[in-house]
């Protein structure tokens, strides 16, 4: 995950990449969170409803309690956000967490918003939103053939049944998915409305511009992860730079709450 985040674009140098459980504070600030977080309030959080459907024997109480560390300003990765689903509304209870918090102890801890950039919402079924544990994701750092073929799998018009159909570009996974690989995804559409495309054009052309877009990044991961010593120091090395900010943080939020 850490080579993933460092090819992708973040700056070890520019921001603070670390492993929470490297700052042991992440923890403790989690739990006195907790004092002030209705379960009612944990339990509406869609992604703890979809797991607690979709894996009813693992439904624990790290996952009911997980939006009350999710606090601060942060990218929201891998899938869009919604106002009911995806890792907006977590983000949103976090900000009515630490409003519940500042309410109750005077903390004047700022409340953030999420950094969400626009991405497609679906998956490659065209149906759920883009999840790793349901196997609809395109693996960007992966090898070109293992993106083609994920390309190529992917659901498109479900009402364009002969090549010579007229497609409905709006509609259609591949095509929203065109609109962030080129500037020219108006002329892609144009040629789904008129036949004058068909989908296994658009999905070859779409699976070479996501090859080609990501290799920069396909080359840095790969370098990252044959060095893991490497990885190990940039984690560490942000853990111990945020280890100033983290014990300021906890030790105002003690005195607030009257702890020694």
């Amino acid at each position: 995950m850490a080579a993933a985040l460092i090819a992708l674009g973040l700056d070890p140098k520019r921001c603070t990449l670390f492993v929470q459980s490297d700052r042991p504070e992440h923890t403790e600030l989690c739990w006195l969170f907790d004092t002030v977080t209705p379960v009612g309030w944990l339990q509406r959080t869609p992604t703890y409803k979809e797991k607690r459907q979709n894996q009813p024997e693992d439904v624990n109480t790290g996952l009911l309690n997980y939006p009350s560390c999710s606090r601060g300003h942060r990218p929201v990765q891998g899938r869009a956000c919604s106002d009911r689903q995806g890792p907006g509304p977590h983000l949103e209870l976090s900000r009515e967490i630490v409003r519940a918090f500042n309410a109750r102890y005077g903390r004047r801890s700022p409340s953030r918003r999420p950094s969400t950039p626009r991405r497609p919402r679906l998956g490659t079924d065209g149906v759920k939103k883009m999840s790793k544990s349901v196997g609809n994701t395109i693996d960007v750092l992966g090898e070109p053939d293992a993106i083609r073929k994920q390309v190529m799998s992917m659901v498109t018009d479900t009402q364009r049944i002969m090549r010579s159909d007229p497609g409905r570009p709006q509609v259609c996974n591949v095509c929203q998915l065109h609109r962030h690989f080129g500037d020219d995804y108006e002329t892609i559409w144009e040629g789904e409305r008129t036949a004058r495309t068909g989908c296994v054009d658009t999905k070859k052309l779409l699976a070479e511009r996501i090859i080609a877009h990501y290799a920069p990044a396909r080359e840095t991961y790969r370098e990252l992860t044959a060095d893991p010593a490497r990885l190990r120091t940039i984690l560490d090395e942000g853990a111990e730079r945020i280890r100033p900010l983290a014990q300021a943080t906890m030790a105002e939020v003690r005195e607030k709450m009257g702890l020694r």
